[in-house]
């Protein structure tokens, strides 16, 4: 019986459990970001590659690309005490929220010029339908 840590998966169990699609996963596979032993065809995940995989679903879920995720990965790789990757970690962390913060600021002045259409539409329609009344 194997120990828990060399516990392996296939595509189809990875897929299941995290609500994607294979196609998805061999995708990032194909990105460099999961690396699967092979048996023939078969793909042989491992525990380090289910973890990335949930980091990348997790890093996509918060806005961070495929390469940002991968730059981690190599990171981490290099320097497994982390202090590296937890200060790139943080600079992307500092770079997305200053993005959503645009991205929050562009949608209040979007909003802000629908509200004067939409109040200049309702005052026209307003002026039309009393002059049809008027007239009338």
């Amino acid at each position: 019986m194997k120990e828990k840590d060399d516990k392996t998966y296939s595509i189809s169990e990875l897929s299941r459990e995290f609500d994607i699609t294979t196609r998805s996963i061999r995708f990032y596979e194909d990105q460099g970001l999961l690396t699967p032993q092979r048996s023939g065809q078969t793909r042989i995940y491992s525990k380090r590659d289910r973890v990335r995989l949930k980091l990348i679903l997790r890093g996509k879920r918060l806005g961070f690309s495929l390469a940002e995720t991968g730059q981690l990965f190599e990171l981490y790789d290099a320097d497994k005490s982390s202090v590296t990757q937890l200060n790139t970690m943080l600079k992307l962390i500092e770079h997305k929220k200053a993005e959503l913060h645009q991205q929050l600021d562009d949608i209040k002045v979007v909003l802000m010029e629908l509200v004067t259409v939409e109040k200049r539409c309702r005052e026209t329609l307003n002026e039309a339908q009393l002059q049809k009344t008027t007239s009338s």
